[in-house]
């Protein structure tokens, strides 16, 4: 297959999957691809059988580290397996579209990444010299997934990693790429070594990147020389306080707003920073927040332009829950779940 990547079988499930009589479970619906094949060649095969929809785990946490930040995002896809593969198949849904691909090989860069302190410079630069390292085999896979025609549901990690699926998408494409990005934070900070903060703006600096909308950006999170970048690129945002506090827009307005923006049909990435929901055991929690409905709306509006071509989750950090890792697994994996099924569920409305 390729050396970034871990092609998942139902052997690699096995652990976090249970049965019941007469219930068909999410897991004994998907769809795996032989491990052996090779891969552009096995994903387009997937295509031509059907398969439209691919979910990619990221397991790693240096990305926010090297935003000065906390750790661990590494749980947030192990978190999502737990619940989405037991949930029920039925009327509503059932994923027999959706091929469960892997996980991108991060754990030597993880492994690298665990004795550096992002409080010493030196140490600070080498986490960032991870990211770029994880943004190479991030875009070398993705590539392959958008040329075969599917769209990836991207799950784990930091939101360092839009950067590497961007780039992804814009060589697959031939063309500069549209986001909307629900999150508290424009992640448009300076170019100085890439990290949880800047992808965008590294993304938009590289012309993979052109046009992009924040719904939900916090006005007391993001400081004036990122207002500026974001002005100075011609982007926009709907602020939290824009549609929590004046009330000047709904939820559904802000979003409706940013996505009349992509006009020109450009592939368009639809981006979650749980960091945006309220009491969500992530990398920089938050009590002051959207909920967990507001966060599956934004995900079906945006699922449904036609030109969406992925769903990219990121920072959930079940660890961080302050009743421990185990309830922080089991309200992670809840929510995770609940946004790949409102993507899911947009989409079949399109046919």
């Amino acid at each position: 297959m390729t050396e970034h990547l871990h092609v998942y079988s139902e052997a690699d499930i096995s652990s976090l999957t249970a049965s019941r009589d007469n219930e068909l479970r999410y897991w004994q619906s998907l769809s795996f691809l032989e491990p052996n094949a090779k891969l552009d060649v096995a994903l387009k095969d997937a295509a031509a059988f059907g398969i439209k929809y691919v979910l990619v785990g990221i397991k790693e946490d240096f990305g926010p580290r090297a935003n000065c930040g906390k750790g661990g995002a590494t749980l947030g896809w192990q978190a999502f397996l737990q619940r989405f593969l037991n949930l029920p198949c039925n009327d509503f849904l059932t994923p027999n579209n959706v091929l469960l691909l892997g996980e991108i090989n991060c754990d030597d860069l993880q492994q690298q990444s665990n004795s550096l302190d992002n409080s010493q410079p030196d140490q600070l630069k080498k986490l960032r010299e991870l990211c770029d390292q994880l943004d190479a085999r991030i875009a070398g896979v993705l590539n392959k997934v958008f040329a075969a025609g599917l769209e990836p549901i991207i799950i784990g990690g930091g939101h360092n990693n839009c950067y590497g699926i961007l780039q992804a998408l814009s060589k697959a494409s031939g063309e500069p790429c549209h986001a909307i990005n629900f999150d508290p934070h424009a992640d448009f900070r300076a170019l100085e070594g890439r990290h949880s903060g800047n992808g965008f703006h590294y993304a938009h600096e590289h012309g993979y990147l052109s046009d992009y909308h924040v719904v939900g950006l916090h006005e007391q999170k993001n400081n004036q020389t990122i207002l500026k970048a974001l002005r100075d690129a011609k982007y926009s945002y709907i602020s939290y306080q824009d549609i929590l506090v004046s009330r000047q827009y709904s939820l559904t307005e802000a979003c409706e707003i940013g996505l009349k923006r992509f006009a020109n049909r450009a592939p368009l990435g639809v981006e979650v920073d749980v960091d945006s929901i309220s009491y969500m055991p992530v990398s920089a929690f938050t009590n002051c927040g959207f909920s967990v409905n507001d966060a599956e709306h934004f995900v079906y509006l945006g699922a449904l332009q036609t030109n969406a071509r992925y769903l990219h989750l990121c920072e959930a950090a079940p660890g961080n829950h302050p009743q421990g890792v185990t309830q922080g697994m089991l309200e992670a994996g809840q929510v995770l779940s609940g946004l790949v099924c409102s993507y899911l569920r947009a989409k079949k409305q399109q046919f």
